[in-house]
């Protein structure tokens, strides 16, 4: 009798999982190198990474794929192994690797999540059209999707579908040659246009006042007011005398559709490893 209630009581506290995690112990880096071809991805930044992942301790495996503009690689680790500690090995060794990367290659860290760690997704759905695509993902990257990381056990949030709105500059190669302006040249001043930064601070009246200068870009006529040069005659040459600036959708590889009803915006929510 006593073992008979002694095992009834083990069975109803056993936890039980409708879908165990039996998938390896992983480590995924994700690494961004825009425009590149795949081969260009494997030579300057999958097999530079790889290489270096071959020593890190407790590694059993090591897998590189290079896409066009991605490269991606798993470390797999022995079963039994803390995900947290693999996660930090990985990270050391990533360091050391970062010399041989190009400049602006800058590798990260996948999610702290299993295999079938994904366990939820969502579609956004304007049923009476009051917004475009460009506005759904745009609700989905900077409101909802900080709201659902914030859940506990929630490791990663990713967006899917949609348009993702940016800022489009198209330089006319004949006003550039006319003016004998190079490109590089363009391209410096955008991006010296689009900071602020301190200027220490002057005594008033007995007080102090901080001096600082404001100069984040903030619309579409902020980019096409931006000096790249200066003529002879004193002249400054803004940006929109040498390009078309524009507000459009950026390059897709991929749609989401809801019951073959049209494009929407959505997300996947992944679990954390070790969570329920």
């Amino acid at each position: 009798m006593i073992i008979a209630i002694w095992g009834w009581n083990s069975l109803r506290e056993t936890p039980l999982d409708a879908l165990p995690d039996l998938s390896d112990v992983q480590v995924i880096i994700q690494t961004s190198y825009p425009g590149q071809a795949p081969q260009v991805v494997e030579d300057q930044v999958t097999y530079p990474i790889t290489t270096t992942m071959l020593s890190v301790p407790g590694a059993k495996a090591v897998r590189g794929y290079s896409f066009f503009g991605d490269s991606y690689i798993y470390v797999v680790f022995e079963d039994g192994t803390d995900i947290y500690w693999a996660r930090s090995r990985v990270l050391e060794y990533l360091n050391q690797a970062s010399s041989d990367l190009p400049s602006d290659v800058q590798p990260k860290l996948g999610p702290d999540a299993s295999g079938v760690g994904w366990i939820y997704s969502y579609a956004l759905v304007d049923r009476l059209n009051r917004h475009d695509l460009s506005q759904l993902r745009s609700l989905q990257d900077w409101f909802l999707k900080y709201e659902l990381q914030s859940v506990s056990g929630v490791a990663e949030v990713a967006s899917v579908g949609g348009m993702v709105r940016q800022y489009q500059i198209v330089l006319s190669p004949e006003k550039l040659r006319a003016l004998g302006i190079p490109i590089s040249q363009a391209i410096e001043a955008v991006k010296q246009a689009n900071y602020e930064v301190g200027g220490s601070v002057i005594e008033q009246g007995e007080a102090e006042l901080m001096v600082r200068t404001r100069g984040y870009l903030k619309s579409v006529e902020d980019i096409r007011h931006i000096p790249i040069a200066i003529t002879e005659e004193s002249i400054p040459i803004l940006l929109q005398d040498i390009a078309t600036i524009q507000i459009g959708p950026e390059m897709r590889r991929v749609v989401a559709d809801l019951d073959g009803l049209g494009e929407v915006t959505g997300g996947i929510i992944v679990m954390r490893h070790g969570e329920n």
